[in-house]
């Protein structure tokens, strides 16, 4: 049994977290959140110490570590608004934890460089979280991928339209500096995926960068990719809307839709066990999407090519 601490217990994906850390035998021993309604601790570890102030947080790490290594903190899992996560990661390698971190481990690609000294300074590793890679399905598309005899380029469309309230731009997330804007905080899994599964990004242009949508094209090593990202409501299909959906996720390779809309459920204690069993995500795992997004955020907008462009945006 390792023991874990946790920084953002508040936060909307704190409890897949707390799922996955009780669900893989594990203890919380603290936890950390400026904000007290954190009652979600009771169901899942109530014993745990609780804490409004980070610094009195660090202050108990820091005593664990120096108790000796039965009640030394193993990991400290960090999901905390975007922002912090890279000052937090630091928190955990100085009082010598191992660091699971929801995405995007990072905003800017250069504090990559910063923690991989850190790791070797203290002799700690520090993972990340990139589910889709646990998914069936898309583990089942990269194999029927690499299984091809003569591999062929790929025309591929990913769609994710995740609706958002008036609430979102007045928060964190709806800050381009706090959160890395959304092609950062919901689309940096997506494109992690789309280098896992078609390899390393060799061109990419921008068509539409607004506050609540992008859209835009990559070439792959193995794939041509359409992309479309969007809190906008008014972009879910007609059918999505009647159902009440609030979500949709649509990947097609030429032009065959691969259905993974279900399964999320526990992957982030899939995450977990690959990563308590020394087959987590690490720095360099997630490198090259992160530093794809950082050119994304920073690309001129140009219109589309003939061809070129996402189907929402001819539409």
């Amino acid at each position: 049994m390792s023991n874990f601490a946790l920084i953002g217990t508040a936060g909307y994906i704190a409890p897949r977290h707390l799922k996955a850390i009780r669900d893989t035998g594990n203890r919380l021993v603290a936890a950390v959140d400026p904000h007290d309604s954190v009652g979600v601790l009771d169901s899942y570890f109530p014993d745990a110490r609780s804490f409004v102030e980070i610094e009195r947080f660090d202050r108990l790490l820091e005593k664990l570590r120096r108790s000796g290594d039965e009640k030394q903190i193993d990991y400290l899992t960090v999901c905390s608004p975007n922002y912090l996560h890279d000052a937090h990661v630091r928190l955990g390698l100085r009082v010598r934890a191992n660091v699971i971190c929801e995405k995007p481990l990072v905003i800017n690609p250069w504090n990559l460089d910063q923690l991989a000294e850190l790791e070797e300074e203290f002799g700690r590793r520090v993972y990340t979280v990139l589910q889709l890679r646990q998914h069936p399905s898309l583990i089942a598309l990269k194999q029927k991928l690499e299984a091809e005899p003569h591999r062929t380029r790929k025309d591929v469309c990913l769609t994710y339209i995740t609706s958002r309230g008036r609430w979102y731009r007045v928060s964190w997330k709806g800050s381009e500096q706090k959160s890395g804007g959304i092609a950062m905080n919901i689309g940096v899994h997506f494109f992690d995926l789309l280098i896992w599964l078609f390899g390393q990004p060799t061109k990419n242009t921008v068509h539409l960068a607004a506050v609540d949508k992008m859209a835009g094209a990559l070439e792959l090593e193995w794939a041509t990719v359409h992309w479309y990202l969007s809190l906008d409501a008014d972009d879910l299909p007609p059918e999505q809307q009647e159902a009440g959906n609030v979500t949709f996720r649509s990947i097609t390779v030429d032009g065959e839709e691969l259905e993974f809309s279900t399964g999320f459920t526990d992957l982030h204690t899939k995450v977990y066990e690959e990563t308590l069993a020394g087959r987590g995500f690490g720095i360099e795992d997630v490198r090259p999407s992160i530093e794809l997004v950082h050119n994304i955020r920073h690309c001129d907008v140009t219109a589309p090519q003939p061809g070129e462009a996402h189907p929402l945006l001819t539409g």
